[in-house]
């Protein structure tokens, strides 16, 4: 559709309503190929698979889990579907015009923070590779330079810049990317998972891996409780589903490209519950196969080809994860900020820049390495951050307005989401108060139970939502009537 008369400082080409709908379901599905099919993502996959205990219970916490997100997912798809408008805009309708900075603001740290950890998986299976060699190993062990290897940051840097080509037209050649990447992708997982299989001597489920040696190396899933328990099963799906917590709230970046709700979820059937299933069992084979192979347990699979006796095959796989790895960082930490900054200054600031601008901040976070350390800590914490988020805006959205938004007013300053000066107190209270119970007191107190943080992300949803609706729904209090001058 076409805005009429927008405030400039509200529009811009890559804010505006989609006008070209040219995404189907492959589309779609290829979103999630792109999203799980990281090096972390295998990491996390082939973690909980082994914590599940057996098949059976993958099966239950797994499939579950996958559910859950294929359910939030299509909810947020249906909203851009409808809309046509990015994250940022669709969140002008619960957070008013202004105060939808806040939460585009908050996606785009986010993703400025997963930019920089995917980079980092990425140029790490490069350096694995590279350090077979005796002269790249030398100078991997002797230079030093920004608190990480001289070979460290040179692939770094590298990686880095590649994925800024990719973006260069836009949202189509994230698409054309992302359609050749992800199936890529899957057919080395299979290679890997195959090759593994016959040097083990068959295909297998079940590990032989001593609990204190599984517990210790999966220690940073963030899943408490003995493998195979309730306390683990639980805590296995409440991490599946806390580790899209970013998608979560901007995959109506992608959806408003879909011709109608059927093909998003078509698309998302197959890139979430099917997928998810797929993907996280042959990551937990693969890893049960290179235990019985090497007699370790090799949760990276970067750490599993980098001890492949063929050096094409050990070429081969790296590329292929890095691929997979610059992938997600695409989909989920490029086109979201790009987005979220374009709606800060949408007078200076366009799709391109605003991916410049994150792709700038991931690169000085770099000698920092914020991800480095315990990986649950890190997703659970940045996941329980864009819970309340969430809440408030699929509460607006669906029990508050009905699905009903005036596109056209969320382009106007003077406009029906002005609220308050253009912000909307309720929701800033609301999300305010389920933070506090998803991030702030859980990481930075002990006043909550430990096994708290493994559900921060939902309490966030949960909390943040129930307040909003609650003081949504009080009556306001009528204007105090001024006596009139004679």
């Amino acid at each position: 559709m076409e805005v009429r008369n927008p405030s400039p400082d509200l529009y811009n080409e890559d804010l505006a309503p989609v006008k070209e709908r040219n995404w189907g379901a492959f589309s779609i599905f290829n979103v999630w190929t792109s999203d799980v099919h990281s090096l972390w993502g295998y990491y996390l996959a082939a973690s909980l698979f082994l914590l599940c205990g057996s098949f059976t219970n993958f099966i239950v916490a797994i499939g579950l889990g996958s559910l859950v997100i294929f359910f939030l997912m299509n909810l947020v798809g249906y909203a851009g579907v409808k809309t046509g408008v990015p994250y940022p805009v669709l969140a002008r309708a619960s957070f008013g015009v202004w105060g939808a900075n806040l939460p585009a603001l908050v996606r785009a740290i986010v993703a400025c923070f997963w930019y920089g950890a995917q980079t980092a998986a990425a140029s790490g299976a490069i350096v694995a590779l590279l350090t077979r060699t005796d002269s790249f190993m030398a100078f991997h062990t002797s230079t030093r330079f920004l608190g990480h290897s001289g070979l460290e940051v040179a692939c770094f840097v590298v990686v880095w810049a590649l994925q800024l080509l990719i973006i260069q037209n836009g949202m189509e050649t994230v698409r054309k990317f992302q359609d050749w990447a992800g199936p890529a992708v899957w057919v080395a997982m299979l290679v890997l998972a195959v090759g593994l299989c016959i040097k083990a001597g068959g295909f297998s489920f079940d590990h032989a891996i001593p609990t204190e040696v599984l517990v210790a190396k999966t220690k940073d899933a963030g899943v408490t409780g003995a493998p195979g328990s309730l306390g683990a099963l639980l805590a296995v799906a409440a991490t599946w589903v806390t580790y899209f917590a970013a998608l979560y709230l901007n995959f109506c970046d992608f959806a408003r490209y879909a011709p109608d709700k059927a093909t998003v979820r078509k698309g998302n059937l197959w890139g979430l519950p099917i997928n998810l299933l797929l993907f996280s069992l042959v990551a937990g084979v693969t890893t049960i196969a290179a235990y019985k192979v090497y007699g370790e347990v090799l949760l990276h699979p970067e750490q599993i080809s980098a001890k492949f006796d063929s050096w094409f095959l050990a070429l081969l796989a790296a590329l292929t994860f890095a691929v997979a790895t610059l992938g997600i960082n695409v989909v989920a930490n490029f086109v979201s900020p790009a987005f979220d900054f374009a709606n800060v200054f949408p007078r200076r600031i366009d799709f391109k820049k605003g991916g410049y601008i994150a792709a700038g901040i991931a690169l000085v976070l770099y000698p920092f390495a914020p991800w480095e350390g315990n990986a649950a800590a890190f997703v659970g914490a940045i996941g329980a951050t864009m819970g309340p988020l969430l809440g408030v805006i699929l509460v607006d959205y669906y029990l508050i307005a009905k699905g009903n938004v005036d596109v056209e007013a969320l382009y106007r300053e003077d406009g029906e989401y002005r609220y308050q000066g253009g912000w909307n107190i309720k929701a800033l209270v609301a999300t305010g108060i389920g933070a506090l119970f998803s991030s702030i007191l859980p990481n930075f107190t002990s006043l909550l139970p430990a096994w708290w943080g493994v559900y921060g992300w939902f309490f966030g949803v949960a909390i943040a939502g129930g307040v909003y609706l609650v003081i949504s729904s009080m009556p306001r209090r009528a204007p105090r009537s001024v006596p009139s001058k004679a």
